[in-house]
């Protein structure tokens, strides 16, 4: 039986996660956060004291010793690193720096590109991230390129963080998302960018369940 793959790209606070999620669930599919993957790796760059703005730094901190897994539990991706579930801890604004200035690197990359490929061989899945249909899964069923206007990425991202009790600003909040917009497209390596046989979907004045419906329907038209 065919293995179907659903590749999603698109830029920070695109609402990528919650909407493959939730579009996974419902079509019966697994979702795997690939953004996810990139911020356990960051996250343990932060904590071993490595430059961000090092590619060298960073590099050391890839050891025989470090292990990024991803679990499904309960049907629900958590992420652990060295067996401690960071599933929370990648979700704040240092850690999605820290990603976005790692996923640059291309040791990092490629630390993860087997994972995500064997991740996909093995299930019907949903895989979001950066370069999801221009270079991890280029031959997936369906490619979408998820978007929203900066402003509105960034006014749900601060409501989110909000959320979470955290102290942010919705302008320094805006400010992070059209700087990691600019880090992710103009990065050397797999830079951000719309697949050639890639969907726009903009979720810009839409809700939530509309975006939902919107990619469950992109899915279902194409396979």
């Amino acid at each position: 039986m065919k293995v179907i793959n659903v590749a999603i790209d698109g830029p920070a606070g695109a609402g990528k996660s919650t909407i493959s999620r939730k579009a996974a669930a419902e079509l019966g599919f697994i979702y795997i956060d690939t953004g996810a993957l990139y911020r356990t790796v960051g996250l343990n760059a932060l904590r071993k004291g490595a430059d961000i703005n090092d590619p060298q730094s960073v590099i050391a901190t890839l050891t025989d010793e470090l292990k990024v897994e991803l679990r499904f539990i309960d049907g629900e991706q958590r992420m652990f690193l060295c067996g401690e579930d960071v599933s929370d801890k990648i979700r704040t604004p240092e850690v999605s720096s820290a990603a976005s200035k790692t996923s640059a690197v291309p040791e990092v990359r490629k630390f993860l590109f087997d994972l995500q490929k064997q991740l996909a061989k093995e299930n019907n899945c949903i895989m979001d991230g950066r370069d999801i249909g221009t270079v991890v899964l280029p031959d997936a069923d369906v490619k979408i390129f998820l978007t929203a206007t900066p402003e509105a990425r960034a006014e749900r991202r601060y409501k989110e963080l909000k959320e979470k009790g955290m102290d942010v600003k919705y302008e320094d909040v805006l400010s992070d998302m059209i700087k990691r917009d600019y880090d992710d497209s103009h990065r050397a390596i797999a830079p951000l960018k719309q697949a050639d046989d890639a969907v726009l979907a903009d979720t810009s004045d839409i809700d939530l369940q509309q975006s939902i419906d919107l990619i469950i329907k992109i899915i279902k038209d194409r396979i």
